[in-house]
C-alpha cells in the first residue's frame, strides 16, 4: 500500500518570515505544507466535503497550523471561524485549536478566565457604554491610577492608549463603540538581576503546557511590544515566571501561546495577554532552540502520527 503524502495547511495573508520557517519545519518531517488564506475557503454543500479548500479536490488537509485570520466584517469573520469549526467536525486537527483562537482573539474573554482562575492579571473593565467607561475612567483616576485602553481584538501593541488624570475617551468609533479598560501597571525599575531598565516586560512561550523560551523587551515607550520598537534580550525562565505562564496557557487550553508577563514595583507578576496566534520572530533571534521546529515537532507528534490517530479513533 503506497505511503501516503501529507498535506498541511498553513493558513495565514501574510507567510513572511514565520511562513518560511513552518514550511521549513514541515518539509523536515517529509510533510508538504502550503499557504492558503481563510478569505479563499468557503462552504459549499454539493462537493464531497462541504468545503471548497483551493487545491483539495474531494478531500480535506491531514491538518492545519492558524497563523492568521484576517479581519473583516462581522459576517465575513464568523464564517471564517466556521470554516475551522468545521474542519474540526470533520476530523482535521487544528493548531491551535478553534475555540482556543476564539477565547485569545476576544481579550475580555481572556481576562474573565484568567480571572476565574485566580491567575494575577489587571484590574479589567469591558463595556459599550460610554458613560459607563467615563465612570470607570474617573473612579481610578481618583484612586490615583491611569488605565489602557485597547482594541478588543488588537494585536502588536497597536492602537493602545495610556489614559491619566485629566484625559477623555477617544471617540467611540475608534474602538468601534467597545471599550476595554485596564489598570495601568508601573512596572520595576530593574530586573531580578538589578539591572537597570526603562519599560519592560517578559514573553514566555508556551507549547503544549510547557515553557519553551522566554525574552525580555524593553523600552523607552511604555509599550513594549518589538513591533513597537522595543528591545528584546534572553532572559532565563525565571520559577515564577514558568509557572504564571503555563497556569494562563493550560487555562486558556491552547496548544502554544505567547504569555505577556509584568512584574509591578513591589515585584507582583501579573499576565497581561495570552497570545494565540502569536509571533517569535523576536524571541528566535535571542533564544536557540528552533521555535518552528519546537511547534511542528508538537502538532505532529500530537496530532499527525499514526499513534496519536489510533487514539483518537478508540
Amino acid at each position: 500500500m503506497p505511503h501516503h503524502q501529507q498535506r498541511v495547511v498553513i493558513f495565514t495573508d501574510f507567510p513572511g518570515w514565520h511562513g518560511k520557517r513552518l514550511t521549513k519545519a514541515f518539509a523536515k518531517r517529509h510533510i508538504t505544507s502550503q499557504y492558503l488564506s481563510l478569505n479563499d475557503c468557503y462552504f459549499d454543500l454539493n462537493s464531497a466535503t462541504g468545503l471548497q479548500i483551493p487545491t483539495f479536490t474531494d478531500c480535506l488537509p491531514d491538518g492545519v497550523f492558524v497563523r492568521g485570520i484576517a479581519g473583516g466584517t462581522f459576517e465575513q469573520v464568523t464564517v471564517r471561524l466556521g470554516i475551522l469549526h468545521a474542519l474540526k467536525a470533520a476530523g482535521v486537527p487544528i493548531y491551535n485549536d478553534v475555540r482556543a483562537i476564539e477565547r485569545t482573539v476576544d481579550k475580555s474573554m481572556t481576562s474573565f478566565l484568567l480571572y476565574r482562575a485566580g491567575i494575577p492579571t489587571p484590574a479589567t473593565v469591558v463595556c459599550e457604554s460610554r458613560e459607563q467607561a467615563s465612570h470607570v475612567l474617573h473612579t481610578a483616576f481618583a484612586r490615583g491610577e491611569e488605565m489602557v485602553l485597547k482594541p478588543l481584538f488588537g494585536s502588536q501593541g497597536k492602537r493602545l492608549l495610556r489614559l491619566k488624570a485629566g484625559d477623555s475617551l477617544p471617540a467611540g468609533e475608534l474602538y468601534n463603540h467597545l471599550y476595554y479598560l485596564q489598570t495601568f501597571i508601573p512596572c520595576a525599575n530593574t530586573d531580578k538581576s538589578g539591572n537597570t531598565l526603562a519599560y519592560h516586560d517578559w514573553r514566555v512561550f508556551v507549547i503544549n503546557g510547557k515553557a519553551q523560551a522566554a525574552m525580555l523587551r524593553h523600552s523607552q515607550h511604555w509599550i513594549t511590544n518589538r513591533a513597537q520598537g522595543a528591545s528584546c534580550r534572553a532572559s532565563a525562565l525565571d520559577p515564577e515566571l514558568i509557572k504564571l505562564a503555563e497556569s494562563a496557557a493550560q487555562t486558556i487550553n491552547v496548544d502554544y501561546a505567547g504569555v505577556d508577563i509584568l512584574r509591578d514595583k513591589a515585584g507582583q507578576a501579573y499576565v497581561l495577554e495570552v497570545n494565540g496566534v502569536p509571533a517569535w520572530q523576536g524571541l528566535q533571534g535571542v533564544c536557540k532552540q528552533d521555535i518552528a521546529d519546537c511547534l511542528v515537532d508538537d502538532f505532529v507528534l500530537r496530532y499527525l502520527s499514526p499513534y496519536s490517530q489510533a487514539h483518537a479513533v478508540l
